[in-house]
């Protein structure tokens, strides 16, 4: 075979890979973008008190919380954040919750001492750092910045480890330094790293064991009739956010899923109730940590159909898990 029939395949490969990465990377985009925004839809949804509860824990909420959160009926939404504040509790044998104290304790005083920014204290780089880590053992302050052209900037010790704020513009502004790609890029990154670990050991207050129950639901149209409407309605659960117990040798639980159908009048439409038991081994159990446990029901809608396309229809599904007495609500709109 010639040279040249060689680099065309080779190129004719080359553009085929560059083709599917291009396609996949797209998809993935394509698909954390849409996650984001119905994220983001239902926060904008919030009335004022749950708007306000999720903007004040905001440094120590996790993704996975804020996930829950978002989606809960508003109903349960008051059980959440009663939860939430429990799960931090450093004593839970004393009548009042220290943790939440000394949060919002922390975000009083950022305001008091982080002013003139053009925000609330709390909200500022300094605010968050004072939150998330405590007062420093040791502020230095450089007002002028060391010389006429330098900019302001403070550094907070916490032990010997140290955190560096900036006011480039000298208006009293300060932002936590972000390094650039310099001489010293190794000793930055690093700096950065460790900077990300205290962060992070701030916001994880409760052990990975006591993690909120969750599950993901999807509600999918398969027959489209005039008279007749079929789905699959889809959970799946992570093995790790259910609890088990130890039983001959076994991990065992047992999930009761409750579904329903109403309309827009509230009248249910189709409901459907069913447990699912679970055992394995814990090396099983193990190996399945990254794996979800997966749900498959099938629904046929044939009465009510002229109820069900006048107006706004919702599915519920409630799924406890025997295991720990956990219980979670979703709800998602169907049209038809």
């Amino acid at each position: 075979m010639n040279e040249s029939l060689i680099l065309k395949k080779r190129e004719k490969k080359f553009s085929f890979s560059l083709a599917l990465f291009s396609f996949l990377l797209s998809c993935s985009l394509l698909f954390f973008f849409s996650f984001s925004c119905r994220l983001h839809k239902l926060e904008k949804k919030l009335d004022p008190v749950n708007a306000e509860f999720l903007s004040k824990v905001r440094y120590i909420i996790t993704g996975e919380e804020r996930k829950i959160f978002l989606e809960l009926p508003d109903p349960e939404k008051k059980k959440f954040k009663e939860e939430f504040w429990k799960r931090r509790d450093t004593d839970p044998d004393t009548e009042e919750n220290e943790f939440k104290m000394e949060y919002f304790g922390r975000i009083e005083r950022a305001n008091k001492l982080f002013k003139g920014e053009g925000k609330p204290g709390w909200l500022t780089d300094r605010g968050r750092i004072y939150i998330l880590l405590g007062p420093p053992t040791d502020r230095i302050t450089y007002p002028m910045g060391g010389d006429p052209y330098s900019p302001s900037r403070e550094i907070w010790y916490y032990g010997n480890f140290p955190v560096v704020f900036v006011d480039t513009t000298r208006t009293g502004s300060y932002s936590l330094v972000t390094y650039d790609l310099s001489p010293v890029r190794s000793i930055n990154l690093m700096y950065m790293h460790e900077l990300s670990l205290a962060q992070a050991k701030a916001r994880k207050t409760f052990d990975r064991e006591k993690r909120f129950f969750d599950f993901n639901w999807s509600v999918k149209k398969t027959v489209i009739e005039a008279e007749r409407i079929g789905g699959v309605i889809t959970i799946e659960i992570p093995y790790a956010f259910i609890w088990y117990k130890a039983e001959d040798d076994r991990l065992k639980t047992t999930l009761d899923v409750y579904l329903d159908l109403k309309d827009f009048e509230n009248n249910i439409i189709w409901e459907h109730e069913e447990a699912f038991k679970i055992a394995m081994k814990e090396a099983e159990l193990k190996e399945r940590q990254k794996e979800n446990y997966k749900i498959e029901i099938s629904f046929i809608l044939e009465k009510d159909l002229d109820k069900l396309r006048r107006g706004k229809n919702l599915f519920h599904a409630l799924i406890k898990n025997r295991t720990g007495e956990e219980e979670l609500e979703k709800v998602v709109e169907f049209k038809l």
